[in-house]
């Protein structure tokens, strides 16, 4: 037994290196893209083309790469390699989902990068344990250490990056003990890999932590109330939006067409282009100073539209501005520190969205301290249970059902089922 320990303790650290550095890779990247894209205005002009580039080529060679994170999170609930339901989740996932987020920054989309990183390290994860010819059990493992690695590194939260992938992709579902430790050490050889390549994060201030007060914590819970609202309407939103344009365009290629020139579109009509790729500075500005109070309706559209029509990259940094914007603009109202709405606002949007409360707690944790930790904790909590059956991964909430007291919104499995049924019949 201790053998077997030691010797997934050894494959969890060698798919942390492995991860880690293709994030680092990933990250300087996507830096220089950023860059580019920042300094060279024309190149936005250039999007609509990007796009349905990116998405011939993923409808001629990328096989069953399109499904992204929800093929990974598919594989380790029930990915039995002898199960109707296995899918190989194919090596060249990683590049394809490398090169097209890139694309979509070089270009001027609003996407995040924890989708990318997952994505990468869910497929390379599947090519080790193909190597290493593991069982059903042990794939199962290096996918969630491949998840850990992924998520910890991209951002520089490791014990984060190991209860996302145990919590968000299992949803409750049994998991071995034995997985925890492997996804661990991958999640943290991961992270020290992605540094030891010379990357650094982001590092973010909420200022003074309020003393606790019933007041504060009533305004914690109304702030809170609102996180979860808008972690149901963006996940709606861009399911929404999907479904829409599938009924409207059956090319994949002429939907990421269609939605790069609304995006340029929505550059002219809110004239600023702060809302376009990451929009770092924008998140950065939240937790210093005042912003345009419609700044996390801007990001919410910009964001909606470029995944809604097709582009590559995650969710989870869109979701941090929006949460972190939504938070600096709720604090006049409610008369609290900006930065410290921000930073719960920041982490709440996100555990709502992904159904991941006590990750985004830790999240938390790693990013802001334990100074605000029961703030923070009740934060994630509420907006988790007002944010409803819903989420960014699809798959993550098949066969689950949550609580009663959870909001249910009329029509959201409905419109799920129409989307999943839509797009079937375009693959």
């Amino acid at each position: 037994m201790m053998k077997r320990q030691i010797l997934w303790l050894v494959y969890g650290a060698l798919t942390g290196m492995i991860v880690g550095s293709a994030a680092a890779l990933f990250l300087a990247g996507l830096e220089y893209a950023t860059y580019l894209q920042i300094e060279h205005f024309w190149l936005l002009y250039v999007l609509p083309l990007a796009g349905a580039a990116v998405s011939l080529l993923y409808a001629r060679f990328g096989r069953n790469s399109s499904k992204g994170n929800n093929l990974i999170i598919e594989q380790v609930r029930r990915g039995d390699r002898k199960a109707e339901s296995f899918e190989e989740v194919p090596f060249r996932m990683a590049p394809f989902i490398l090169i097209g987020t890139w694309i979509t920054h070089l270009f001027g989309g609003s996407a995040g990068r924890e989708g990318t990183a997952v994505q990468m390290g869910g497929s390379l994860a599947d090519w080790l344990s193909r190597l290493l010819k593991a069982d059903a059990e042990g794939r199962r493992v290096l996918l969630l250490c491949g998840i850990s690695a992924g998520f910890g590194s991209v951002f520089g939260t490791p014990w984060a990056g190991m209860i996302f992938a145990l919590e968000a992709v299992t949803m409750g579902r049994r998991v071995a003990f034995s997985a925890i430790l492997p996804c661990l050490a991958a999640a943290l050889i991961g992270n020290y890999t992605t540094l030891a390549w010379g990357i650094a994060h982001l590092a973010y201030d909420m200022g003074e932590i309020p003393s606790f007060s019933w007041m504060v914590v009533l305004n914690v819970m109304l702030a809170s109330i609102a996180f979860g609202l808008m972690s149901l309407l963006f996940a709606v939103s861009v399911q929404g939006f999907k479904l829409f344009l599938l009924k409207l365009i059956a090319a994949g290629w002429a939907r990421a067409f269609v939605g790069g020139l609304i995006v340029i579109a929505l550059v002219y009509a809110a004239d600023s282009r702060d809302y376009l790729g990451l929009s770092l500075q924008l998140l950065l500005q939240s937790f210093q100073e005042d912003l345009p109070a419609a700044a996390f309706i801007w990001k919410t559209i910009f964001t909606v539209v470029t995944l809604g029509s097709g582009y590559l990259g995650g969710e989870v940094t869109p979701l941090f501005v929006i949460g972190a914007t939504l938070g600096s603009s709720l604090a006049p109202f409610l008369h609290m520190n900006a930065g410290f709405l921000a930073g719960l606002g920041l982490i709440a949007v996100f555990a709502g969205a992904a159904n991941a409360p006590i990750a985004c707690f830790v999240l938390g944790m790693e990013l802001f301290g334990a100074a605000g930790a029961g703030y923070m904790l009740l934060a994630c909590v509420v907006s988790y249970m007002v944010s409803g059956h819903t989420g960014i991964y699809s798959a993550q909430l098949a066969g689950v059902n949550r609580p009663k007291y959870y909001i249910r919104v009329p029509g959201i499995q409905l419109l799920h089922q129409q989307y999943k049924k839509r797009r079937n019949a375009r693959l």
